[in-house]
């Protein structure tokens, strides 16, 4: 997602089954231009208006409109779509980065509500709620036996700042009920998952997204590395989908010296946008590496695309989504939202990195999946690129356009099975580990996380455990190909919900072909 730095903008995304989001981010516009009527509007508002009254049964014309827009939509661009209500609230509250709430992470086993892990200095943290905890009732609302949908759960924890709740609570290590009186408060939602030294010179920082507070995450971690005596930066941004174009831009200016172009637009008129970097950056002389994957999109580009055509820093992996559109929002009253494309965005050397979606929405977004067959994830040979669309940077290395950003070193798939790969990335990793440690929690009680690493290097138990799982969710799936991948997904697991993300991040981080690569162990 992208928009003009100019405008404030109000996001939204649209969820992919692979698992990014992409789309754009825009300001409601103003103007007559809106509000003008010819005959074929006419015509629309006349037939609406026509069927609200006349028609012979009751019909409800929102969903009538509804589904107008939606099939007007679709005849445009991937990107140009329309948005609910409850979707658009939902999303511009991810992009805010915070919400109001008790500050639980929780998974509903056996209908009933699980908490995973408290946030970290959160209302219910602070209050004493538990990893393990179900929370059975807040104030009088019943939460367990009742297949609550997401929407209705949320709503019961969710509420206006410093109002009070109260939870009912079986603690199932102390076989009891308390009740646990607590304020709802505001709940970060973070956007820089982890950052962390990987050796006394090299630090990592890992970006999910860029949302309202990404910039001042990325810079607090940023200087804290500094500080610590980083010269190299590794800057992750594998799957992640974008979000707020000014965002990554902002990220971009602290790499890149005053007057160097970042990035710039053109709309349907021709109309050029550029936009330079200033004198503020915070890390303009240090080695800077960024790791790309086919899941990376949107702003996550447009950063990758500028470190790479300013001949800043090294872009390592794979290629990734290709999505070089900005959109702007137009909001309605009832809530919903219009996101149109407005304009194309391209990187310093004037590469467009929009993939072709001449074929279709289904086929466009199926794109990233079909690497998988193609063997594009496996080899950089496979990846096609017409000579036509080579660029060269200012010290004459040759880049590409035409469908995401090509990295400079590449890096395939660990896994073997893409399906292996799609499955660790899901929540049935989480919903796994958590019933594990619901039943021998105590097991990791006291201790520190070099005998947790230790104990879970020294077994198959694991492994054993979740291959039954998988089968038993009815997945015929065989994980023994890619067993030590998988044990190394289960294991960061096991170590995000007893220690937290940074230690989620190290285990991982320890085998990663991408960071080995970085730091000279291949």
């Amino acid at each position: 997602m992208e928009f003009q730095p100019k405008h404030v903008p109000i996001i939204v995304g649209l969820s992919l089954a692979i698992g990014i989001v992409l789309g754009g981010s825009l300001f409601a516009p103003k103007g007559s231009q809106y509000l003008a009527r010819n005959n074929s509007k006419e015509k629309l508002n006349k037939l609406i208006d026509f069927i609200e009254n006349d028609y012979v049964d009751d019909v409800n014309t929102d969903s009538i409109v509804e589904l107008t827009v939606d099939k007007i939509m679709s005849q445009l661009d991937p990107h140009s779509v329309y948005v609910p209500p409850k979707e658009q609230q939902r999303v511009v509250e991810n992009m805010r980065g915070d919400f109001v709430g008790i500050g639980v992470n929780f998974y509903m086993f056996k209908d009933t509500l699980a908490v995973i892990r408290p946030v970290e200095n959160g209302p219910s943290a602070k209050a004493g709620v538990k990893a393990g905890d179900r929370i059975l009732y807040a104030n009088n609302a019943k939460l367990f036996g009742r297949k609550l949908p997401s929407d209705s759960l949320y709503s019961k924890l969710k509420g206006k700042q410093g109002s009070d709740v109260a939870l009912t609570i079986y603690r199932k290590s102390e076989n009891k009920k308390i009740t646990i009186n607590l304020k709802r408060d505001v709940i970060p939602l973070k956007s820089v998952d982890a950052s962390l030294l990987l050796n006394a010179k090299t630090g990592y920082i890992k970006i999910n997204r860029f949302s309202e507070t990404t910039y001042s995450e990325f810079r607090t971690a940023l200087l804290q590395l500094k500080k610590l005596g980083m010269n190299t930066l590794i800057l992750d941004l594998r799957d992640n989908g974008g979000g707020y174009m000014e965002k990554a831009i902002a990220i971009a200016d602290d790499f890149l010296k005053e007057k160097q172009l970042i990035v710039f637009t053109k709309d349907k008129k021709g109309t050029i946008d550029n936009t330079y970097a200033t004198k503020n950056g915070a890390f303009e002389n240090g080695k800077v590496v960024v790791l790309i994957n086919e899941n990376s999109a949107s702003a996550s580009e447009i950063l990758a695309g500028a470190i790479q055509d300013n001949d800043r820093g090294t872009i390592i992996g794979r290629r990734s989504f290709g999505k070089g559109l900005v959109q702007r929002e137009m909001e309605f009253d009832d809530g919903s939202a219009v996101r149109l494309t407005v304009a194309r965005y391209y990187t310093p050397t004037g590469r467009s990195i929009q993939k072709s979606y001449a074929s279709g929405n289904e086929s466009y977004f199926k794109e990233s999946e079909s690497r998988f067959v193609n063997g594009e994830l496996y080899a950089k040979d496979s990846i096609k690129i017409a000579d036509s669309l080579k660029f060269k940077t200012p010290k004459g290395r040759i880049v590409y356009g035409g469908g995401g950003i090509v990295p400079d070193v590449f890096v395939p798939v660990e896994m073997q099975n893409a399906n292996v790969s799609y499955l660790m990335q899901s929540g049935i990793v989480g919903n796994f580990v958590f019933e594990q440690l619901d039943r021998q929690r105590s097991e990791f009680k006291g201790k520190s996380f070099d005998e947790f690493s230790n104990q879970m290097n020294g077994t198959e138990r694991y492994f054993d455990a979740f291959q039954k799982f998988v089968f038993n969710n009815r997945l015929a799936l065989s994980l023994s190909k890619d067993k030590e991948i998988v044990k190394r997904y289960l294991n960061a697991e096991f170590a995000r919900q007893l220690y937290g993300e940074n230690q989620y991040y190290q285990l991982l981080l320890d085998h990663d072909k991408m960071v080995q690569k970085v730091l000279g162990r291949q």
